[in-house]
């Protein structure tokens, strides 16, 4: 058996051995193009060793022959199942003579300036039903150090990925069985960079993303990146964007032996000087059109690569690390473009709705959505919808929230986009760009249509032996980090993503999203008016005991309801004639109206504790003045919330006026705030967030916003009140997190997608305060 490749001498045939990855990179060093030299650890190295395990679980024992169909439902057997996998395969010893040939591999390209190595996972399935598509979310790649116990603990964490639980789900999704799966690794050296980013190139425009050090700054979304848009017909810079680039990623010095990726890996905040310097130099820049160039001749007008400038010389070494090709034929035409609001990208027929306010009441299953905009009481439809487009609508509305919960990728603020696209025309759309492609059939290689092939040979419903309780962990080496991290939810789906991400409860419960799912097409009030308030308290409180007893004894605050009455026009009882507003009777100001629905909310929260839940708190919304705070209050304590010793009622701070009413708030009995960035931002910007034509002028990062978020912060404080914030803000715009750190934010809410992003952005802000603090205590000694 073939055991290694190197990158240089890799034929066709061997495609199935080295993965796509080192398959696509070894054509282009091949042709002379600047790639690192490396040498790939071929799949039949993983099967080998596979082989070797000896484990007493027959599941494992199995598994380079294994053929079996999860129960995808069952979320806490599909964590445990890959935990056992993931163990067994980073506990075993890798066999001496594979070991051997690996080692004299790496001492043939091992440089004196040179002491890290990256283990990059290349996988390829040839019978995979719907194309496996970009799997380095799944299949992340591995740092180590020049030391043979280093270099055996990276390959084997890069071959663990395969037995993820998210891995093991997107297998079956794509009809694949892990047998059928084919796993090299490309095994590269890795160096410091001067500037690092990604070229995306289509007939119609070329565009270059640039930062300063390495490029995971870019992939992680912790920069915005400088951009280049280059016409291909001529390579003219036809317009150039400096973006915020506030840190920089390089190697450390590091050498331990069993360390993750992020441990070699150093931040540095940027000078205010460099952070306002273009990290392309015009020779690099030509450089990369040149390439492009070059590459449009070989290879087509539609491609991806990332690059990277290694500082191995002077001057630096320009080296291309990836390439990728549409997995979808695009024709040579521009797309569409909008704002990119929910991550993905898909391939459906369009069904297209010209009027928000007439909602059908079926949607063909497997469509892409495209209509004015999205109100919530749109909910109950999305379900079988696999995209989504809007022409209204900015990254803070209802239709880009529900979105990312639901793991939709969607664009919005499409113009005219309901008469540019015509029902049953195909499209694709990428949500992370923002665009939007016409594609005619024939043209695509993946074919949304065709199932899963479900396997019935070995379908996992036990093991026997397995805890029956589980403390989910993540997959990440994480530091213990100060500030609380918590998650925005509101649909229970979301419930068992959640369970695998390390934060410290739910931050914000949605209750007019989560709501939407037991009303059944009726507004609240029609359920009393009939009569019927018994089974509606019943339904509520089993939607809200769910999140209670899921992250129990974590803290859940569920946000009373704040409809808008607009948003609601298609429930039965609901005004058809409502103005749209980002004001009217909303919040806590439609309560003193009329109290009867959040009179039944605070019964369902009761009933919660008298289950014997504790955790669950009370979150108000929109809060005007310290009146109708007081009213609410009158009516916890009226509905006995308040005789649960942990039990807190918090406010948004999400209206200007709290600036100014902050005392007299915590003096009536508010016990915490959350910042609401986005109504904050459109109160104090006069923008409304769901135009998105406005979205330059819509920023939560503009200093009249981030002086209210210090100043609520620091009133808290002074008030010795928890204070969070739970706003898009820190998803938008990562580099005010260190701010929020510094100015003492209690704890950071966010969309489950955004978790990981954020949570590395606190620990680098915490760990540059202390070593700040540290470094004056120091001086001051001295």
């Amino acid at each position: 058996m073939d055991k290694l490749y190197w990158l240089d001498r890799i034929k066709l045939q061997d495609r199935t051995k080295v993965g796509d990855k080192a398959f696509q990179l070894s054509k282009l060093i091949q042709r002379g193009y600047p790639v690192l030299p490396g040498f790939v650890v071929s799949a039949g190295v993983l099967r080998e060793f596979l082989e070797t395990l000896n484990s007493s679980e027959a599941l494992v024992a199995d598994l380079p022959h294994s053929s079996f169909h999860l129960d995808v439902a069952n979320w806490r057997q599909l964590q445990q199942v890959a935990r056992r996998f993931r163990q067994e395969i980073t506990q075993a010893n890798l066999p001496p003579r594979l070991l051997g040939a690996i080692l004299e591999a790496v001492r043939e390209q091992e440089s004196k300036d040179l002491n890290l190595l990256i283990f990059r996972p290349s996988v390829v399935a040839p019978t995979a039903k719907q194309g496996l598509g970009n799997v380095s979310g799944l299949l992340e790649a591995q740092v180590c150090s020049y030391n043979e116990q280093a270099i055996a603990f990276a390959l084997k964490q890069a071959w663990s990925q395969m037995f993820r639980a998210k891995s093991l789900l997107y297998w079956q999704w794509a009809g694949v069985e892990l047998r059928q799966i084919n796993l090299g690794v490309l095994v590269q050296p890795f160096r410091n960079a001067i500037a690092s980013g990604v070229l995306n190139a289509t007939s119609s425009e070329w565009e270059i993303l640039a930062t300063w050090g390495l490029g995971m700054s870019i992939s992680q979304g912790e920069v915005l990146p400088d951009v280049f848009y280059i016409q291909p017909d001529t390579g003219n810079v036809r317009e150039r964007e400096i973006g915020n680039k506030t840190i920089a990623y390089r190697t450390s010095n590091a050498s331990s032996i069993m360390m993750s990726e992020a441990s070699y890996i150093v931040t540095d905040l940027l000078a205010e000087e460099k952070q306002k310097q273009y990290a392309l130099t015009e020779e690099y820049l030509q450089q990369l059109v040149h390439l492009a160039g070059q590459l449009v001749k070989e290879i087509g007008a539609n491609f991806t690569i990332e690059w990277t400038i290694s500082n191995e010389s002077t001057t630096g070494v320009l080296y291309i690390t990836h390439i990728s090709t549409p997995q979808s034929a695009i024709p040579n035409v521009s797309p569409i473009k909008g704002l990119a609001a929910a991550t993905g990208r898909v391939s459906a027929n369009a069904y297209v709705i010209n009027n928000s306010q007439l909602k059908p009441e079926k949607i063909p299953n497997g469509a892409i959505l495209v209509l004015p905009n999205i109100t919530p009481d749109w909910l109950s439809l999305l379900q079988y919808v696999t995209g989504i487009v809007t022409e209204q609508g900015g990254l803070t509305s209802h239709a880009a929230i529900l979105a990312r919960e639901l793991s939709i990728p969607a664009v919005v603020s499409v113009k005219d986009a309901t008469k540019i696209i015509q029902t049953g025309e195909r499209l694709q759309i990428d949500g992370d760009k923002g665009e939007i492609y016409h594609i005619a059939r024939g043209e695509e290689e993946i074919k949304q249509e065709d199932a899963p092939v479900e396997n019935e040979k070995f379908k996992v419903q036990s093991l026997e032996g397995l805890p029956q309780s589980l403390t989910f962990s993540h997959s990440l080496q994480l530091p213990i980090i100060a500030t609380q991290l918590l998650v925005n939810l509101s649909q229970p789906s979301a419930i068992a993503k959640v369970h695998t991400l390390p934060v410290d409860g739910v931050g914000l419960l949605r209750s007019e999203l989560m709501v939407l799912n037991i009303l059944e097409g009726k507004h609240p009030s029609v359920w009393i008016g009939e009569g019927e308030r018994a089974q509606l308290l019943e339904r509520w409180y089993d939607a809200i005991a769910q999140f209670a007893r899921a992250f129990e004894p974590k803290p859940v605050f569920y946000r009373s309801l704040d409809w808008r009455s607009h948003e609601l026009q298609s429930l039965e009882n609901s005004s058809p004639t409502a103005i749209q507003s980002v004001l009217g009777e909303r919040g806590t100001y439609s309560y003193l109206i009329n109290p009867t629905v959040f009179e039944l909310e605070l019964a369902a929260l009761a009933k919660v504790q008298r289950a014997g839940y504790s955790n669950i708190h009370l979150l108000l919304p929109f809060v005007r003045t310290v009146e109708e705070f007081s009213f609410c209050r009158q009516k916890v304590e009226q509905a006995k919330l308040t005789q649960v010793r942990q039990f807190q009622l918090w406010i948004m701070a999400e209206v200007p006026s709290v600036l100014f009413l902050m005392p007299e708030y915590v003096r009536a009995g508010v016990q915490g705030i959350s910042i609401g960035t986005n109504d904050l931002t459109q109160l104090l910007l006069g923008v409304d967030r769901e135009q998105g034509h406005l979205a330059k002028a819509f920023n939560e990062s503009h200093p009249v916003v981030m002086d209210a978020i210090a100043q609520l912060i620091q009133m808290a404080q002074k008030a010795n009140i928890p204070c969070s914030i739970c706003g898009q803000a820190p998803v938008l715009y990562p580099e005010i997190i260190e701010q929020l750190v510094r100015w003492g934010i209690t704890s950071i809410s966010v969309e489950p997608d955004a978790v990981e992003q954020t949570y590395r952005a606190i620990a680098r802000a915490e760990q540059r305060v202390i070593l700040e603090a540290a470094r004056r205590q120091l001086k001051d000694e001295g």
